[in-house]
This record gives C-alpha cells, structure tokens and sequence, in this order.
C-alpha cells in the first residue's frame, strides 16, 4: 500500500516529517561536513545538497516513501534525515539514517529508525528492511545493531555510487518478535 499523503510521525523527542524548505540550511550544512557526510557519498557543496534534498523530496511522490526530516521537539532544530529509501537499482527495502554530527551521541538515529521501520513494516507493507552500510562506518553499525539488525548479505550501490555494501537488516517477523 502507498500512502497517499505524507505522514508525520513522532518519537518521544522527535519529529519525523517531509522535507520543507526551511530544512535546506541545516540540510546543506551537514551535507558539507566530510565527516558527517563520510559514508553517504562524500561532502557536497549547496547545489549538491539541493539535488539530495530534493530528490529526497521527489521521492515522496514518485515512489510514496522516503527519508524524513527529523526535528527535535525540545528546540524545533533540524536533526538530520532518517527513513524508507530505495532508488532505482537499490539492493533492497532500507531504512537508512544521516544525523547532523553535533547530535551525534544521543541516540537519535536508532530512536528516528526505528519508528520509520514500524511504519514501513505497517504502513507499506515491506517484509524486510536493510540498512546499506560500509563495513569501514562502525557508527552505523552499531545504530543497526541496537535496531536488532545483523548482515545479511553484500551488495554493490547502483551507479553512480558503486560502493560494496553490507546490507544489514531483518524480517518483518524478526523486528516484531524484538519488539513484543
């Protein structure tokens, strides 16, 4: 099933909705940080993080899904963008994560993942969600791990990122017999 509309979803400390354009500031700034931006493609100056955010955006429409904004309720700041994501040629379903690095640490990207898993598992109806990762992005794999997640496979990212990748991730059944 794809939604029709554009959901928002709320964890205890976030908010988790579409892009909009007042995110593009905070958006660009962490898309230029080489160390938050290390294991997504690389630091990009302004017109490449207005190609990202707005392809993020499109998403939405043309495929019914696609990352968040996350915004921290207590201060209403931009966090970074977590969520469902699958371009053309993906190896899979994911559920992937990018946080501003002056939030790093707080658990924000494992919080923000996993209500974007429950509404994929419950709203889209995937029966698995993976999360791409590069086996150097420690980081990342420690988030998946917290979400229950483990390899699964390996995989090369389409053109034009051609990255090898550990798809990390699980079933639909295994992230519901977690969460009871």
């Amino acid at each position: 099933m794809v939604p029709t509309t554009i959901p928002t979803l709320e964890t205890e400390r976030l908010i988790l909705r579409a892009p909009e354009p007042a995110d593009f500031e905070p958006w660009a700034a962490f898309c230029a940080d080489p160390e938050a931006a290390e294991f997504l493609g690389g630091a990009q100056e302004r017109p490449g993080a207005w190609r990202i955010m707005s392809t993020m955006a499109g998403a939405w429409l043309s495929r019914g899904f696609s990352m968040f904004s996350v915004v921290e309720k207590s201060s209403g700041r931009w966090v970074g963008r977590v969520g469902p994501w699958q371009p053309e040629g993906w190896p899979g379903t994911e559920v992937g994560w990018g946080i501003a690095r002056e939030f790093w640490g707080r658990g924000y990207a494992p919080e923000a993942a996993e209500a974007s898993i429950d509404w994929a598992f419950d709203t889209l109806g995937w029966t698995e969600v993976i999360h791409t990762i590069e086996a150097p992005n420690v980081k990342s794999q420690q988030v998946a791990r917290r979400l229950g997640s483990r390899i699964l496979r390996q995989a090369v990212l389409p053109a034009p990122l051609n990255v090898a990748v550990d798809c990390w991730g699980q079933s639909r059944e295994e992230w519901r017999a977690r969460k009871r």
